[in-house]
């Protein structure tokens, strides 16, 4: 059984144990979560439903908040001394599926 949920813009496809990174999420290790923007869940036939009137959730506990590694962005133009130089780390919610309620 699977579920394809949408949080933070993007779109995943979890099961019952898997472990996700998404957007930060509001909260600290141990809370609960349930996400609800479920846009399709597999049965345990198979079969695939999808749509908005699913009233499916997928319930998560919060393993870890942290941020990602650096990304360096360099700004350059030969020849006129101009140089820019910045870095970017993102934050993220390291996420453990606990069930799929359909």
């Amino acid at each position: 059984m699977y579920a394809i949920i949408e949080t933070g813009g993007k779109q995943y496809t979890v099961s019952p144990g898997d472990e996700i990174r998404v957007e930060k999420l509001d909260g600290e290790a141990g809370d609960s979560v349930a996400f609800d923007k479920v846009i399709a869940v597999s049965g345990d036939d198979g079969a695939l439903q999808a749509g908005a009137g699913l009233g499916a959730t997928v319930t998560a506990t919060i393993a870890s908040q942290a941020r990602a590694t650096k990304i360096d962005v360099l700004k350059f133009k030969r020849r006129k001394m101009y140089r820019r130089r910045s870095g970017h780390r993102q934050a993220y919610t390291q996420v453990h599926i606990d069930s799929i309620d359909a």
